[in-house]
């Protein structure tokens, strides 16, 4: 095995679960063994390593290739350390079956983790290391779940004219994102005796009418909005819940859905959008949000000049887009232009064989070696 392949075969050993799917005090839960272990293995390169407190025992690691003359651009490089969980205890177990290497976050995403570590610490140690260019590692923690690491990163303040999002990408350079929003929408009737329904108002029933017209009328006026990078947004009903037991004329049903946005929609016009479209259907449908701060849609300009650099390096003549969210849009949004890559298939993400192509894992190292080599 190579030494990238080694590094993310110690680092999937080192469960990091993001804490909001595990009960308190499972073993497995957080980030802080991942990032130690990250910050030991960057310092013994020679790199600059300092925590960034995010939330109790939770911290973003920072690792810095500082150029001899400083004073010039700053370039990130920004994997997040949390993964989903999973049944079982091999999971967490790294098996190596040709050139597939298996375990928790193989491809989602400790790949990238070891890829651009990998990368940093080789030109920590080649005469082709930037001479004034700032190359920073940061791990994240808690993208799965609140992106309270990429958040409190773009918070603090920091400048950087690029970063590099690692996330499973083929080692393709994406420069679009959909945007996540999650609402919750509720009918409300009144509860009778089951034996007589007539005499209440069936909230389920209700509902029923409102997930068929979201995904019908509403599924197929989303399907005529397309982004030449993304295609088209989407709608999709995730869960619902309604009613007590079955001798009850249910008074109140919900359900929560996922609403991917293109770049330059926003929560308050897809809310305003639903609520014209349930109104005209004569449906009274209470809408509110469920994820705590937003999750917008990315759109980085391809023609950057370190962006340009970044296609070259990576082969593509033209960007492409992705449809699930990350950590790009919110440091994006902090004022960092940036994009997306890593070696993996998100096809493989969150599975229960997560793996990654070992040879995956090495192009993209050596992309991201060619990139940030041929820096000032």
């Amino acid at each position: 095995m190579t030494n990238t392949a080694i590094l993310l075969r110690d680092l999937i050993a080192l469960p990091s679960v993001n804490p909001a799917f595990l009960p308190a005090g499972d073993p497995r839960a957080g980030e802080r063994r991942v990032a130690e272990f990250l910050a030991a293995t960057a310092a013994a390169a020679g790199l600059d390593v300092e925590f960034q407190e995010v939330a109790p025992r939770r911290a973003n690691v920072l690792a810095r290739l500082t150029p001899p003359a400083p004073g010039g651009q700053r370039v990130l490089l920004a994997p997040h350390l949390d993964t989903v969980g999973g049944d079982g205890r091999e999971i967490f177990q790294p098996r190596c079956r040709g050139d597939r290497l298996h375990g928790r976050g193989a491809c989602d995403t400790k790949g990238s983790v070891a890829a651009m570590l990998a990368a940093l610490c080789e030109l920590s140690r080649s005469p082709r290391r930037p001479r004034q260019t700032e190359i920073l590692f940061a791990g994240l923690v808690d993208e799965e779940n609140a992106q309270a690491g990429s958040r409190t990163l773009a918070r603090s303040g920091l400048k950087a004219d690029l970063a590099i999002i690692g996330e499973p990408t083929r080692c393709r350079v994406v420069t679009a994102h959909k945007g996540s929003l999650w609402l919750k929408l509720a009918t409300r009737g009144k509860s009778a005796h089951g034996a007589t329904p007539h005499r209440g108002v069936n909230a389920v029933a209700a509902m029923a009418r409102v997930v068929t017209l979201l995904e019908t009328k509403y599924g197929r006026a989303l399907r005529r909005r397309r982004h030449p990078l993304l295609g088209c947004a989407t709608v999709s009903v995730g869960t619902i819940a309604g009613g007590r037991q079955p001798n009850i004329v249910p008074d109140r049903c919900e359900i929560e859905i996922d609403r991917r946005t293109l770049p330059g929609e926003t929560e308050a016009g897809v809310r305003r959008e639903l609520a014209a479209l349930l109104r005209l259907r004569g449906l009274r449908v209470t809408i509110g949000a469920t994820k705590l701060a937003p999750c917008l849609p990315l759109e980085t300009e391809a023609a950057l000049p370190l962006v340009r650099r970044f296609l070259r390096c990576a082969g593509q003549r033209r960007p492409v887009g992705a449809d699930f969210f990350c950590d790009a849009a919110v440091l994006a949004a902090g004022g960092i232009p940036s994009v997306v890559f890593g070696p993996g298939d998100i096809a493989q993400a969150h599975t229960a064989d997560e793996w990654i192509s070992l040879a995956s894992l090495e192009r993209a190292k050596a992309i991201l070696v060619s990139f940030l080599s041929s820096l000032p």
